[in-house]
């Protein structure tokens, strides 16, 4: 792609899984790694990457199960679709590159993967930034009428295969083109179309669709059950940690993100609310990159 042009772009294979990235900018700088969210890939990430190559080592993985990662079926426990997974396998992609410690920052689903990866691999994460959510852990727990109706998908997504899967392949452009719109974002505006016609081309298949609903399918089994042992255990976030919302969102309207993530965190904890809706990075991309370079020092 042609924001793209300067990064090189690799797979490599974890478990018998290809994770797709691509990497750039200056390698004489500190490493950051970016990871997107659902329904999108690393792309979502092309202009903030532009705004940052020069200040970083930039790593922008497709998380398993989007994008030109493996979309393999999910096993019975949906353990493979496990944010301690995902957390594996971008642990794997910066030992390809031989990067020992890195920042790192993961908006949406890549914001759970992140949060996972800070408590797994603490040595190994400098700073961490997590964009728009709270604790997966809390937001269920908190579960009420207004949140369902807010994170249907949270809910629908769950439902064993492939009931949500035969449902959004009878429309998957429209499906998808819902939720990229929706959520405070205002419509596809922030969207350009050569991005919009990367996410369809990387969602709107059959095994991708199945992936992502093995991906919140986790989220509402194993991953909360790897979550309370981690509190259990005291198992906190290390780093430095950045939080960023929007100001037309969900988390906005219904949680205090940061009070849940400073009681996960045994570092400092900072952020506040970017007048955005949920899509941050391509909504505000030039407040992103301020944002994560002022902190990622």
């Amino acid at each position: 792609m042609s924001w793209f042009q300067d990064f090189e772009a690799r797979a490599i294979v974890v478990d018998g899984v290809d994770i797709f990235f691509r990497f750039g900018g200056d390698r004489a700088k500190p490493t950051l790694v970016l990871l997107h969210g659902f329904p999108q890939t690393h792309v979502m990430w092309h202009r903030v990457a532009q705004a940052l190559c020069e200040d970083y080592f930039l790593v922008l993985p497709d998380i398993r199960g989007y994008g030109d990662s493996s979309h393999a079926p999910g096993l019975p426990d949906h353990s493979n679709y496990s944010k301690r997974a995902m957390a594996a396998d971008i642990i794997a992609v910066v030992d390809a590159l031989a990067l020992d410690t890195f920042f790192l920052c993961g908006h949406d689903r890549g914001g759970r993967v992140a949060h996972r990866l800070a408590v797994d691999y603490a040595r190994r994460v400098r700073k961490l930034c997590v964009i728009d959510i709270a604790p997966t852990l809390d937001m269920y727990a908190s579960t009420n009428m207004e949140f369902a109706r807010a994170y249907y998908h949270w809910f629908h997504l769950i439902q064993p295969s492939p009931l949500p899967e035969t449902m959004i392949g009878g429309n998957a452009k429209v499906y998808l083109h819902n939720k990229l719109g929706g959520w405070g974002s205002g419509g596809l505006g922030h969207i350009e179309p050569q991005a919009l016609a990367e996410y369809e081309r990387c969602f709107c298949r059959p095994e991708a669709i199945h992936s992502a609903c093995e991906d919140y399918r986790a989220s509402a089994g194993i991953d909360l059950e790897q979550d309370r042992a981690s509190r259990a255990l005291g198992e906190k976030i290390a780093c430095d940690t950045l939080v960023l919302w929007g100001q037309r969102g969900v988390v906005q309207r219904l949680f205090q993100p940061m009070d849940l993530w400073q009681a996960q965190c045994a570092a400092t904890v900072s952020g506040g609310a970017l007048p955005a809706g949920h899509f941050i990075p391509e909504e505000r991309p030039a407040l992103t990159a301020d944002a994560l370079r002022t902190f990622m020092r």
